[in-house]
């Protein structure tokens, strides 16, 4: 990681997932405060959910982190919705434009990190041809173009129990490695 990243800055988006977690602890032990984590509360969440990535990874960890609350924005864009595909795009379109937005606030930065691992790579590709749409909300085939952003998955070649060991040695909480998707 400090190999490709040099003295450049990094911005990652925190959802407070296992991936994004661990990603991002990793990625902070790597480079410290060249490390910008965008964490977007989406209304979404669990109970407490954004208390929590601000206590672990603000307060905890130090990690520099920046909460964006669309809470209001999300919901209205959703009401009334319930195919749950056309949910998933709306969230996903909602999501890039909330954090394209945040990103201009946190300052030039060439990477963009992303928790992708293994198997959503083996999920997004098609041996066979056209397939169903597996896994809409990761972007896997790369960053589209207007996003000024070289791409950064330190967890791309790793299982899901992988990532979980690395986050325990990371220091990261047990209810947070450990939680179910």
């Amino acid at each position: 990681i400090r190999a490709q990243v040099g003295r450049d800055r990094v911005i990652l988006g925190l959802s407070g997932g296992v991936d994004s977690s661990v990603a991002a602890a990793l990625l902070h032990k790597a480079i410290g405060d060249q490390l910008t984590c965008i964490f977007v509360n989406n209304g979404l969440l669990r109970a407490r959910e954004a208390d929590t990535v601000r206590e672990v990874f603000g307060r905890h960890f130090r990690i520099r982190l920046q909460y964006e609350d669309a809470t209001a924005l999300f919901l209205r864009r959703l009401r009334g919705v319930t195919d749950p595909e056309r949910k998933r795009k709306i969230i996903g379109r909602t999501f890039v434009e909330v954090f394209q937005t945040a990103t201009r606030r946190a300052g030039k930065a060439r990477f963009l990190a992303q928790g992708t691992l293994y198997p959503d790579v083996i999920e997004s590709v098609s041996f066979k041809g056209p397939s169903a749409t597996i896994k809409s909300h990761h972007n896997v085939g790369g960053l589209p173009d207007w996003m000024d952003f070289e791409l950064i998955e330190p967890l791309r070649d790793l299982f899901k129990d992988e990532v979980r060991k690395l986050g325990t040695e990371l220091g990261l909480p047990d209810s947070l490695v450990h939680r179910h998707p």
